[in-house]
Order: structure tokens, then C-alpha cells, then sequence
């Protein structure tokens, strides 16, 4: 009787040793994904902030060209040019 506990226990400590290995491994894997999806959208990020720095420029451009226009149909004289 005393063999056969030994044995239960036996595989009962193996397959709690199992248990942690692949659950640790698990938790490996899954801090490893979360990194590269932080990574993705940091990139992502820093693309939309490009793109949106090129934007602003361009709306700053078209702003000025705007400010003209408005400065030359104000035109208070009556002779436009």
C-alpha cells in the first residue's frame, strides 16, 4: 500500500511540476505578446503624430493664404487688384 502511495504522490508532484512549467511559460508568452503590441502602438503612434505635425503645417499654409484673401475682398477703397 505504502508503494502505491508513493507512486501517487510521486506523479501527483510531477504533474504539479508540469503544471507550473507550462503555466509559467504561459505567462511568458503572454508578457511577450503584451510588449510587442505596447511596441506596435507606440509606433503607431509616433506615425499619427508625423502625419499630424505635416498636417498642421499644411492648415498653417493654407491659413496664411486665407488671411490674404480675406485682406485683399476687405479691400475698403473700391479698386480691387
Amino acid at each position: 500500500m505504502r508503494v502505491i502511495a508513493v507512486i501517487a504522490g510521486g506523479l501527483l508532484v510531477v504533474g504539479g511540476t508540469v503544471l507550473v512549467v507550462v503555466a509559467d511559460q504561459q505567462r511568458v508568452d503572454a508578457l511577450a505578446e503584451a510588449k510587442a503590441a505596447v511596441i506596435r502602438a507606440q509606433e503607431r503612434l509616433d506615425e499619427a503624430q508625423d502625419r499630424t505635425e505635416l498636417l498642421a503645417a499644411q492648415l498653417t499654409a493654407l491659413r496664411s493664404t486665407i488671411a490674404e484673401q480675406d485682406a485683399q475682398i476687405a479691400d475698403a477703397t473700391g479698386f480691387l487688384p
